[in-house]
């Protein structure tokens, strides 16, 4: 036997106490023997990574040190936001625990399981919840109560107290039965309410662009510094503004790059419920994914509903395609779901009408259907079902143009729109500025006297106007020459002079 053993049964029974000492009380009162004093516990604890991850536990718990009466540690951390606080923004929606908390009935969870299981054949039930977006615990609520009601059958068993659910013949038979009123089956939707107050807490008119924002969105672009001073207001108001002048002068490009003077993210809901209508509001061919990093220790403390998605802030740029079915609910009739229109999917961002004037629609009809909106900063919809719903209209909408505005659209509707910039053309030195700009990036050396030929022999000779896109639009013809008679890409005068024929032929 141990002699630790040996000393243990001792001071059981009573060896060596004084009178009237219990032997109970003074082992519970005494350090085991197998563990170091507190001193010798500290002075072995040299392992660095060990620390670091028990120093996380403690800030993440909200603890500060074991001993509240020791001094606290010196901090050796930086004192500016980590990067997983900098993904976080102000709004962030967190994962609900129930069916009530999302906003949910459990009607309308047995659709969207029954449905997809009718598609998919079987599933665990964690498979079903990860389908839904959901939480497991209340997807298993439905999911016993479904096989109670002899909808789903066990198939087999799975991992973590899971089970492989399956349809029987009365679960298929309503599940189709589903399926004829709407074939959606993807992440449960998020109620209209929550989408309103996640446009409130991210729109555009809470954002204060500076000038150091403009100058960092506009970067690429040459910009003039007194355009700027025009651009920053009118951006910083969030309603709106007309961008007019002659074509190929950078509005689209300028239109293009607003956004990103705001905040870089937001979060949207993958679908909307709406009196137990789906409505899809996530485009991937008009948003951009930008999922949050994964944060790089044990603890994952971001609970996020994964019903929503995050997103840059969106810049949708519609033209002569748009019609005024682009402008309400889409219903698509074979599979039942709705579609939101294209002024939905830009809130919290950039909605951009190029080429204004030369749409399909009417102006009339696109300013009639827009002017009420533009002043309240809301929208009234018709669903299919003739339920009318308002919806925020929460962006900022660039009307890009050629033509004059006064012969577009009358005083009535300029006036909702304050800001009103002229792109005008370049003078000579933006023009050399633009060529020393593109040179390097498709691949030439730049040449003075290149340029000097071209100003000189078919501009100044002809009384040709600059345009910021012929630069860009020249070196291409420039390369491409070059590279089809295999020469090296100089900017020489037989080279523009071919380029000058091609892109001004009927110009």
């Amino acid at each position: 036997m141990p002699e630790n053993s040996h000393d243990l049964l001792s001071r059981l029974v009573g060896h060596n106490l004084p009178e009237g000492d219990s032997p109970w009380d003074t082992l519970a009162a005494s350090a085991p023997a197998h563990e170091p004093a507190d001193d010798e516990a500290l002075a072995s604890a040299d392992d660095p990574a060990l620390e670091q991850m028990l120093q996380r536990i403690q800030r993440i718990a909200g603890t500060d040190a074991a001993d509240p009466g020791a001094d606290a540690p010196e901090q050796t951390e930086p004192t500016g936001p980590t990067e997983a606080a900098a993904d976080m923004e102000e709004f962030t929606p967190v994962e609900p625990q129930t069916l009530r908390e999302a906003g949910l009935t459990e009607s309308e969870v047995e659709a969207l399981i029954l449905k997809f299981l009718l598609s998919r054949g079987d599933a665990s039930g964690h498979v079903i919840a990860d389908q839904l977006n959901l939480s497991f615990v209340p997807v298993n609520e439905v999911l016993h109560r479904l096989k109670a009601e002899r909808l789903l059958v066990f198939r087999d068993s799975a991992p973590m107290n899971d089970y492989i659910y399956q349809l029987t013949d009365v679960g298929r038979e309503r599940g189709r039965r589903y399926m004829q009123t709407c074939t959606y089956f993807g992440s449960a939707p998020v109620t209209l309410g929550d989408y309103i107050d996640s446009v409130r807490a991210q729109t555009l008119e809470r954002q204060r662009p500076s000038a150091n924002d403009l100058q960092r969105a506009f970067s690429d672009l040459l910009v003039r510094p007194s355009m700027l001073k025009r651009l920053g207001p009118a951006v910083n108001s969030g309603r709106g503004l007309f961008l007019f002048g002659p074509p190929g002068n950078g509005k689209t490009s300028i239109a293009e790059r607003v956004t990103r003077c705001f905040g870089q993210y937001i979060w949207i809901p993958r679908a909307l419920s709406i009196d137990g209508e789906i409505m899809r509001l996530y485009d991937p061919s008009h948003h951009e994914d930008a999922p949050l990093k994964r944060g790089e220790g044990l603890l994952d403390t971001s609970r996020i509903d994964r019903r929503w998605v995050r997103i840059r802030r969106p810049t949708i740029v519609v033209g002569g395609e748009l019609t005024m079915d682009s402008l309400e609910v889409k219903l698509n009739t074979t599979t039942g779901i709705n579609e939101a229109p294209v002024q939905m999917k830009s809130n919290c961002g950039t909605l951009v009408i190029d080429d204004f004037g030369r749409q399909r629609m009417s102006i009339d009809e696109l300013l009639n259907r827009w002017i009420v909106p533009l002043e309240k900063r809301y929208d009234f919809l018709n669903l299919a079902s003739g339920k009318m719903i308002q919806v925020p209209f929460d962006q900022l909408i660039i009307f890009s143009t050629n033509l004059e505005p006064r012969d577009l659209v009358d005083d009535a509707f300029l006036r909702r729109f304050p800001y009103k910039i002229e792109i005008a053309d370049p003078t000579e030195d933006d023009f050399r500025e633009l060529f020393r700009m593109m040179c390097p990036l498709l691949g030439f050396a730049h040449s003075e006297e290149g340029v000097d030929y071209l100003i000189e022999t078919h501009y100044r000779a002809v009384n040709r106007p600059f345009r910021c896109c012929q630069p860009r639009d020249l070196l291409l013809q420039v390369r491409n020459h070059c590279l089809y008679h295999k020469q090296p890409l100089e900017l020489k005068p037989d080279h523009f002079d071919f380029a000058v024929d091609n892109y001004f032929a009927v110009m």
